[in-house]
């Protein structure tokens, strides 16, 4: 039997691949990895039963159907495991495409020393990135500074690493961030921590950790005693957790979802209805504890 080409894709309703075949009419498991990477086997619709068909698989030599191929369109088979990581990609892909590109704020600095000029703020801050604009805050009458400024870079992630750490000026620890400010007076302020319903027992923290440093940087991860079936998972950039809140995502082949760790008051029993006979008590818990964790865990 001379080579032939099959009709191959990932998905029935995707544009084909034509793959060659070996002389005696079989086609290796190998050549469509080559073009599939991760394929494990194929599998078709017949024809007379309208159910999906596995191709006969031998030590890595996919077998014709009826000893022909026909044209018939072949879809690549996946692992389990490889499927829910692609799952998961797809997943993290659809966030980072809603996010789109970020840009940059004005950040306060905070804790500032009376004698720190606009310029000591400027050259302490060029050292992580382009600087465009630095402020300090005046009292009118005296001139003093009020012990606060306003800084904001050129580059996105220069501002998310200059957020993700305190920072010592002129001997004093001061710390940077958004500013309250921002937010409208019906707005709430919006915050870096995410709650993560629908969680499973086999998720550990460095789970959770690993996972959620694909959107950025990751402070804290924390999954309450005994276990709640929801954690929380706080970023360096409120913006990364706002953009989260709202999401279903995939977490070791499970759905969970993220929204806000801190809902208004009358929205905390909303926020537990997805767990049938424990919404009162886990509402209850989280009214008393006012989401008031250990500090190492905030």
């Amino acid at each position: 039997m001379t080579e032939c080409y099959i009709r191959v894709a990932e998905d029935e309703n995707e544009e084909p691949m034509e793959i060659p075949s070996e002389e005696d009419g079989t086609v290796l498991l190998s050549t469509v990895a080559a073009q599939f990477p991760g394929a494990c086997g194929l599998r078709y619709r017949s024809p007379v039963s309208q159910c999906m068909r596995g191709v006969r698989l031998v030590e890595g030599v996919l077998h014709a159907p009826d000893a022909d191929w026909g044209n018939l369109v072949y879809v690549v088979n996946y692992p389990k495991d490889n499927k829910r990581k692609m799952d998961e990609m797809d997943a993290a892909s659809a966030v980072k495409i809603k996010r789109g590109i970020q840009k940059t704020s004005d950040l306060i600095v905070l804790g500032l020393p009376w004698k720190t000029s606009e310029q000591d703020l400027k050259d302490y801050f060029s050292t992580f990135g382009e600087v465009i604009m630095v402020q300090v805050k005046r009292d009118v009458k005296t001139g003093n500074s009020k012990g606060f400024g306003f800084v904001r870079f050129t580059d996105y992630e220069t501002q998310i690493k200059v957020m993700s750490q305190r920072h010592m000026i002129d001997g004093r620890w001061c710390d940077c961030k958004l500013p309250n400010s921002k937010a409208g007076p019906d707005e709430p302020m919006r915050s870096r921590k995410v709650f993560v319903g629908r969680c499973t027992e086999d998720m550990t923290a460095d789970d959770l950790r690993q996972f959620f440093m694909q959107y950025g940087e990751v402070t804290d991860v924390f999954i309450p005693k005994p276990f709640r079936a929801f954690a929380f998972v706080t970023f360096a950039d409120d913006q990364v957790a706002q953009s989260l809140c709202g999401e279903d995502l995939i977490i070791k082949g499970t759905s969970v979802h993220i929204s806000n760790a801190e809902p208004k008051h009358n929205n905390i029993h909303h926020l537990f209805s997805n767990f049938p006979g424990r919404s009162a008590s886990l509402a209850a818990m989280f009214e008393r504890s006012q989401y008031q964790y250990p500090s190492s865990h905030v």
